[in-house]
């Protein structure tokens, strides 16, 4: 029989990598980021605690490496679905709608960005906000007339929708994310298809 070939190292030790991100990620959904411990960690990763501190500084730079990873991946995600589309209504319904079923398909993930991230330490906070500036700022690229509207749109309709999703994630119902879809759509939308149009024709569209 012939020896099994050996993985190269870089993809192990990434694999490892994300296993510790991935535990903390699902500790903190279940008990809360004070409530982990890092020999929770270790044994729900399956790794030493050696590996764990070669890899981090301790507890919090691993939540804020698996919280930046994961912000990253929304992003991503979003923007990617957003380039797929043509039309600045279309982008925003596609945009959130891979936004929540990357929510229904990564709950723990989402739970640590959008509520424990928020209350951790004070840098996950601030790693919070700029995710959060992130969309503010994908939605102020778009190509839909906001030149009537406030100039806090933006920050308003992505804090609406974080805070709706945040209660979602609460109620631990994140597989159910995507059903949201026309709620969030129409939210995020109404404002500017109302924008120097009768009532009826934006109700219409």
């Amino acid at each position: 029989m012939s020896a099994r070939p050996e993985l190269p190292r870089e993809f192990v030790a990434g694999h490892k990598r994300r296993r510790m991100m991935d535990a903390i990620a699902e500790l903190t959904a279940e008990q809360g980021y004070e409530a982990t411990k890092i020999a929770d960690i270790v044994r729900r990763a399956a790794v030493a605690r050696k590996t764990l501190y070669d890899n981090f500084d301790g507890k919090e730079d691993l939540f804020l490496s698996a919280v930046d990873a994961t912000m990253g991946e929304m992003r991503v995600v979003v923007e990617e679905a957003c380039e797929r589309t043509d039309s600045p209504e279309e982008q925003v319904v596609a945009g959130l709608e891979a936004l929540l079923e990357f929510i229904a398909e990564h709950p723990a993930a989402t739970r640590m960005c959008m509520v424990e991230s928020i209350s951790a330490t004070r840098s996950s906070a601030r790693l919070y906000d700029a995710g959060m500036r992130d969309f503010v700022d994908l939605l102020s690229n778009s190509a839909l007339d906001n030149s009537e509207l406030p100039e806090t749109i933006e920050e308003s309709l992505v804090g609406g929708v974080a805070w709706i999703l945040q209660q979602q994630i609460r109620r631990d119902e994140a597989e159910r994310a995507v059903e949201l879809l026309p709620e969030l759509s129409q939210f995020v939308l109404s404002p500017y298809l109302g924008v120097g149009q009768p009532r009826e024709t934006a109700r219409r569209k």
